[in-house]
């Protein structure tokens, strides 16, 4: 079987519509398109309606631009991580099991909100310059996991 051995599937394929070829073919005169008017004499562009403000302008349109790789972060204080007893390591299971997070959807990150009465170890995905000091400041770690 050569290239020029192909043909389509017998049915698959019509003729092409052979317009203004006289009365009789069905397509003669005005070849399919009706009497007068703006559709008869010549094309609208697409999306044309009438001179109505077109769809694609009467809508608002979406502004700015978001990226498909974004972080999200579920973002917990540090005032929050005073519901851990001492010298407990925090991790993002556990603050799901204290109730300080529903899920885990996303990656955590500790914010530097409030003051840590209690040293542990911090382990999360990000921090803050703000929160590291905290942690620090009572004697705590903070991993990145």
């Amino acid at each position: 079987m050569k290239i020029n051995d192909l043909k389509p599937a017998p049915g698959s394929t019509h003729a092409p519509k052979r317009v203004g070829r006289g009365r009789s073919s069905g397509h003669g005169k005005t070849s399919g398109r009706g009497q007068k008017g703006q559709k008869a004499r010549d094309k609208t562009r697409i999306g044309f309606e009438g001179g109505q403000m077109p769809l694609q302008r009467r809508i608002p349109k979406l502004r700015g631009f978001r990226p498909r790789d974004k972080k999200e972060y579920h973002l917990v204080n540090v005032e929050k991580l005073n519901l851990f007893s001492e010298g407990e390591t925090v991790t993002p299971e556990a603050l799901v099991e204290k109730g300080i997070l529903k899920k885990l959807r996303h990656e955590v990150k500790i914010l530097g909100r409030g003051e840590l009465e209690r040293r542990l170890t911090v382990r999360a995905n990000a921090f803050t310059r703000g929160a590291v000091a905290k942690i620090e400041a009572a004697g705590g770690r903070a991993e990145v996991i």
